[in-house]
């Protein structure tokens, strides 16, 4: 009889067990459904090398491309923003691969190298002469990598709170990322990643924004809410991932740039450590 229970009662703990995945998934399938309803794509898409590139073009004049950040898409850089630049230069602004809308075939092109030389690519199919590349923080170290191994296709950098060196930790409130498995990562993203992110957004934004003020309309307009979708995770895992691995061997390689840099950093930044950059360069 006693043996009895003990099966019924473990029975009925799996059978919770289960629920609550199947809850979780089905959760997080029907967030990512109403985001991307919502926020459908703006731009146009590519082919590049097996990747499917998201991008805007806009305006003309000098280029500048630019690249966002860990856990981004094309929207961090607004549209407000790319509107008063399209004024006088023709503006590129793309989703890496892996990120927003844009689609990369596995993890293999989420190192560095990988995203700069298809960026470099991109670059190419486009006609774009030696654009100014504006990278944001993880974005900034891809258009570093881009600089040192694809100089020919860069006239300049414009690095904005970029990763130039290697930090003792991830910061948070990437450090949920940090998951090396493919499989783990994807089992996070389609069970708990979503309702925690949704749970501790005003934290998380705070340290992203802070000292400034998060703006009202990060959410739609600056495209926030992507990041609520299965894929949006499993990509800046990835990518962070990659870049513990590649941004030694990135930082050993600044002795070789040729190409003019423009560094802008906020003194109080929560992430990164503006004084390991003027180290660093």
């Amino acid at each position: 009889m006693i043996a009895w229970i003990i099966v019924l009662i473990l029975a009925i703990a799996v059978a919770l067990i289960v629920l609550t995945l199947l809850g979780l998934v089905l959760f997080t399938a029907w967030t990512a459904h109403q985001v991307e309803s919502k926020m459908p794509p703006r731009g146009k898409f590519i082919d590049i090398d097996g990747v499917r590139l998201h991008y805007v073009d806009r305006g003309s004049g000098p280029v500048l491309l630019l690249i966002h950040g860990l856990a981004g898409q094309m929207l961090n850089f607004t549209h407000s923003l790319v509107g008063r630049l399209a004024r006088e230069y023709r503006v590129i602004v793309l989703d890496r691969p892996g990120s927003g809308y844009s689609l990369r075939r596995d993890d293999t092109l989420a190192p560095l190298a990988a995203q700069a030389r298809i960026i470099g690519r991109f670059c190419q199919a486009l006609g774009l002469e030696r654009p100014v590349v504006v990278g944001h923080s993880l974005g900034g170290a891809i258009a570093l990598a881009l600089a040192l191994d694809h100089p020919d296709r860069v006239g300049a950098l414009a690095l904005i709170a970029p990763v130039t060196h290697q930090p003792e930790s991830v910061p948070p409130p990437f450090d949920g990322l940090a998951i090396g498995s493919p499989l783990i990562r994807r089992l996070v993203a389609w069970t708990v990643a979503t309702p925690l992110a949704i749970a501790n957004r005003e934290r998380a934004l705070a340290t992203l924004f802070g000292p400034q003020p998060v703006p009202d309309d990060f959410a739609t307009r600056g495209g926030g809410l992507l990041s609520l979708r299965p894929r949006a995770f499993i990509g800046a895992s990835a990518d962070v991932t990659a870049a513990e691995q590649d941004l030694a061997g990135l930082i050993a390689r600044y002795k070789d740039l040729t190409t003019p840099i423009g560094i802008l950093y906020g003194t109080e930044d929560r992430i990164l450590d503006p004084a390991c950059t003027r180290n660093a360069s």
